[in-house]
């Protein structure tokens, strides 16, 4: 019964800017601290941003922060992911994920719930 599904993906010129979005059936979505990870072919899963319940922690990636900004909707059950200043690296599949805990916020085993991902593909 439980779904997280993404959309938004798709291609992009470097510098340019995207929002990817997740969708959430089946539980509580305010009781889930949210993520989005990301996977490059050849690469290991890279956390992204995290969100806690009601959106009043936020957590970034080195690599992404300044550039991207996590945010949620609990009236309607999304997650957000605002990509700006994209670069090359960034392609990659994006992921949500959904948690109960934010104590381990940046580790892709804490998270239970898992959608299918959407491409984001930059251009150089």
């Amino acid at each position: 019964q439980v779904q997280l599904v993404e959309s938004g993906g798709g291609l992009v010129q470097a510098w340019g800017s995207l929002r990817v979005s997740c969708v959430v059936s089946g539980l509580t979505f305010s009781d889930y601290v949210m993520g989005w990870f990301r996977l490059a072919p050849g690469k290991d899963r890279e956390f992204v941003a995290a969100i806690s319940w009601s959106g009043e922690n936020t957590y970034y990636a080195d690599s992404v922060e300044g550039r991207f900004t996590i945010s949620r909707d609990n009236a309607k059950n999304l997650v957000y992911l605002q990509m700006n200043s994209l670069k090359p690296e960034d392609t990659a599949v994006y992921y949500c994920a959904a948690a109960e805990s934010q104590s381990y916020y940046n580790d892709y085993s804490s998270y239970e719930w898992w959608g299918q991902g959407t491409q984001v593909t930059v251009s150089s």
